[in-house]
């Protein structure tokens, strides 16, 4: 009998961008623009970063399991505390949701090429793992709700998505919603939220507070959080109880909770983050499409490209390394003809443009592609 079973066997575990510092040292760099895992170009709030240092007086104690950030949220958003949870991030989450709710019988239904990390976790249980083809790179949600069967248990849903960057609509989630049965779990992962939550066309999920909705959000992208891996997530209390039952003990971290309490109050820092995002989105798209490239209409902080074949795909992400401009290959995701390339600072999306015209020479893209896939 293996020691290993075979779901897990045939596991890829999840690779992290490429590192600025590895990127330098290869290629002999003095700059680097890491426009790869769509983190936060401002860096981190001021005033979690002075939570941070705060928090290390008592990092003798063991942590309260995220009960301060979880009383936090409840009154931010009007709710009771045993409707939220805290956690490593919204991945740790996602880990909690797959230990306490599949069965061996169940199947997890989403889309094709859906965020590598949610693909990893639901394969690591062994379960069925369904999907459907994207419509024009969005979720085809009516698709996905004939896809529904008496097996199906948990449905994963990103909005924005990652990694197309696109999103579906209110009327299109109260469209699919009439079709999915009690017994299924949807959880919206809203980890982009707040680069969409001021689009009149995004069902802001706080306003689908159904018994089988859970929410998650993160404050890794535009709190400037990565490092410190701290989410949350939204769902009846009977989730929440459940959920709580598996997580565990004592996560997250004292430091991770303090950023994030903080990161909460520091509307100026979400202000400027905000701005910088929509002003390096319009640049990147503007720019990128008027050198001949096929790129998804972004709704979050980053944009897809789609290429003819992955042979150009990886040529281009190598010629990009060369100039120090780190983007991202989803070839891990199963799109392996597409990039994702990230905002930065203005510089950043300055020599970005520059790096992407000088691998073409200056000239037009010349085989362009459909954005569809």
């Amino acid at each position: 009998m293996p020691l290993v079973p075979p779901y897990i066997e045939a596991l890829r575990p999840y690779e992290a961008g490429r590192s600025a510092e590895a990127v330098r040292q290869k290629y002999g760099l003095t700059r680097v623009a890491k426009l790869a895992s769509n983190e936060n170009p401002l860096g981190t709030s001021p005033q979690a970063l002075e939570a941070i240092a705060g928090s290390f007086k008592s990092l003798n104690l063991y942590p309260d399991g995220g009960l301060g950030l979880r009383e936090v949220l409840a009154e931010k958003f009007d709710l009771k505390v045993d409707n939220v949870i805290a956690g490593s991030g919204s991945e740790g989450i996602m880990s909690n949701i797959i230990r306490a709710f599949l069965c061996d019988e169940d199947e997890v239904l989403t889309t094709e090429a859906a965020f590598i990390g949610f693909q990893v976790l639901a394969r690591s249980r062994g379960v069925m793992y369904r999907t459907v083809p994207y419509r024009e790179w969005h979720y085809d949600l009516p698709a996905l709700a004939e896809a529904i069967n008496p097996q199906t248990k948990i449905i994963y849903l990103a909005n924005p998505n990652n990694p197309t960057g696109t999103i579906f609509t209110r009327q299109q989630f109260d469209e699919f919603y009439r079709h999915v049965p009690e017994r299924v779990l949807i959880i919206l992962d809203e980890a982009y939220f707040e680069y969409a939550k001021d689009n009149p066309r995004y069902p802001d999920s706080m306003q689908y507070r159904y018994d089988n909705v859970i929410t998650l959000r993160t404050f890794s992208k535009v709190y400037g959080l990565a490092g410190a891996r701290i989410g949350y997530g939204f769902a009846h209390q009977e989730l929440i109880r459940n959920l709580l039952k598996v997580k565990l003990p004592f996560e997250p971290s004292t430091p991770a909770q303090a950023a994030g309490i903080a990161a909460l109050a520091d509307r100026e820092f979400l202000h400027r983050s905000l701005e910088l995002n929509a002003r390096g989105l319009k640049y990147l798209a503007e720019g990128l499409r008027e050198a001949g490239f096929s790129l998804v209409p972004p709704e979050a902080n980053f944009v897809m490209m789609v290429l003819p074949s992955e042979q150009e795909a990886s040529r281009i992400f190598e010629s990009l390394l060369a100039q120090g401009i780190i983007v991202r290959p989803l070839r891990a995701f199963g799109l392996p003809h597409c990039l994702r390339v990230s905002t930065g600072t203005d510089d950043d999306n300055r020599i970005c443009l520059e790096a992407f015209r000088r691998t073409l020479g200056n000239r037009p893209y010349p085989t362009p592609v459909s954005s569809r896939p």
